[in-house]
């Protein structure tokens, strides 16, 4: 082993480091900002445009940002997506000191932030293999996916906690002094420049957009993948939404019951990261994927067909689907980051995030149609079929089987 493969672990972690200070306080304002918008609109109307943007610019640039990330310096564009995003927040909050903040102001803030996440991700993603050797991607996929549940544990007290405190001003500085810390941490760790070819440069845009669909559809596993992905995420990205419903419509619950399931999905997501992290060396990806989706379809099932006193068991069917998320997204970004070439990788990433992004708004509006009329527990037990049959579907085809080969 070279030396410059030596010492991958001290390069990762300390992005990853940045990057968890810089998450953690992102996840405190993104909080605070719903607290803020609540308490002055009450508005359910405000808040679901808060979260369209959300993703909104991952959904619609998505494919864009990727020929960017491909064409250039990676390293530095995600240093500049974290100053953008700690500059959006530093205007934010000054404007906050003289004023009460009006809610557009704080919506092109947010849909700003969420420009520079969306740079930033597919970057993140593409540098990942670039520093770290092949079999260990699925093993710091699993730590990714702890970092981000550590996050939602964390985030939702402290943010409750802080915004009783402090001023809304203050509480954005730290997300600032967070982005700076993560921009320092990326600058102090060499990555390696893929080496970009003339004759992209002269290609159109267009063109090169089209070029990461094309790399992405020659390896038909990963494609077929993303299709079956894609319908799983249409089926249970809705779900994140109704946890609420469910918990006080069905269950009789309070905002503490709510709380208490969101805690239950966290904790049991930065279990199974952890686990993936330790175990993530084990071959059968495709294996692991089925088995984090039929989790996933079974919890539901089992949830939606609890009776009413039975609140206990679905903060326990909570954890195991926040067990379960990390053996499917972790492990997939691994198998994109291993066969996919570096120089397609911010491309494709960004295609996938786009996909997913686009799944999202018609899954809403397909599970509230629905939710409303049939009943939120019959909507979980619905969709836990649904995810079921995907599980089942999933390894029955040849070219995703193939995947499991090197």
């Amino acid at each position: 082993m070279t030396k410059e493969n030596s010492n991958w672990k001290q390069k990762f972690f300390t992005i990853w480091t940045g990057q968890a200070v810089s998450l953690i306080t992102s996840a405190i304002l993104q909080m605070t900002i719903i607290f803020y918008l609540t308490e002055k609109t009450q508005s359910a109307v405000v808040l679901s445009m808060a979260s369209l943007i959300g993703f909104l610019p991952y959904a619609v640039f998505g494919p864009a940002i990727g020929v960017l990330v491909d064409r250039y310096d990676r390293k530095m564009i995600m240093i500049c997506a974290d100053l953008i995003i700690a500059s959006a927040g530093g205007v934010l909050a000054v404007i906050a000191i003289y004023m009460e903040l009006p809610v557009w102001i704080v919506m092109v803030v947010l849909f700003i932030r969420s420009v520079g996440t969306a740079f930033h991700s597919p970057a993140l993603s593409a540098v990942t293999p670039l520093l770290v050797p092949e079999e260990e991607l699925t093993k710091c996929a699993g730590y990714s996916q702890s970092l981000q549940s550590i996050s939602y544990i964390l985030s939702p007290a402290a943010a409750a906690f802080l915004y009783s405190v402090w001023e809304l001003n203050a509480i954005i500085a730290i997300d600032v002094v967070g982005a700076v810390i993560a921009c320092i941490a990326v600058a102090l760790v060499h990555i390696p420049k893929v080496n970009i070819e003339q004759e992209s440069l002269k290609r159109n845009f267009i063109g090169e957009m089209k070029q990461g669909l094309f790399v992405l559809k020659e390896n038909k596993g990963l494609f077929t993948l993303l299709l079956i992905g894609t319908l799983y995420m249409l089926v249970y990205m809705p779900i994140n939404a109704l946890y609420p419903l469910i918990s006080m419509e069905h269950f009789g619950g309070t905002p503490m019951h709510i709380s208490i399931t969101e805690i239950a999905y966290a904790s049991g997501m930065l279990t199974g990261g952890l686990l993936l992290g330790l175990f993530g060396g084990y071959k059968k990806r495709i294996t692991l994927i089925t088995a984090s989706i039929f989790m996933m379809g079974v919890s539901l099932t089992i949830s939606g067909l609890l009776p009413s006193n039975e609140f206990i068991f679905f903060v326990l069917c909570c954890g195991i689907m926040g067990l379960s998320v990390p053996f499917y997204s972790g492990v997939q970004t691994a198998l994109f980051q291993e066969k996919i070439k570096p120089e397609y990788l911010g491309r494709v990433f960004s295609l996938t995030g786009s996909v997913i992004s686009l799944a999202m708004p018609f899954g809403l509006i397909l599970s509230g149609a629905f939710a409303d009329r049939i009943g939120v527990s019959h909507w979980f037990l619905l969709s836990g079929i649904l995810i079921i049959g995907i599980s089942v579907l999933c390894p029955l085809v040849p070219a995703i089987r193939k995947l499991e080969q090197k």
